[in-house]
């Protein structure tokens, strides 16, 4: 994703709804790596500790589903249905 493209999402009002905007438009599953790099380009800048948290608490929310693909932790956004009833 470019950087003007991740510009685009701004502002939002937390760094919660920023992540979850931008993992809306990817098509696959995004890594704590990739939720780091977002949010560097956002208002709500963060090191890799709190973008783990952060995707941690959309997984709480039923934002997100976490999975384990090759031992590393990958995160994708549930079926419409699940999410609905969350």
């Amino acid at each position: 994703m470019k950087r003007e493209q991740l510009l685009s999402y701004a502002p939002a009002e937390t760094r919660r709804t920023f992540l979850l905007t931008a993992v809306q438009d990817v098509p696959g599953p995004v890594t704590t790596h990739w939720a780091e790099e977002v949010l560097a380009t956002s208002p709500y800048s963060c090191h890799r500790n709190s973008a783990r948290k952060t995707l941690r608490a959309l997984v709480a929310q039923g934002e997100l589903v976490a999975r384990e693909e090759n031992g590393r932790r990958t995160y994708v956004r549930p079926p419409a249905a699940e999410r609905s009833a969350a």
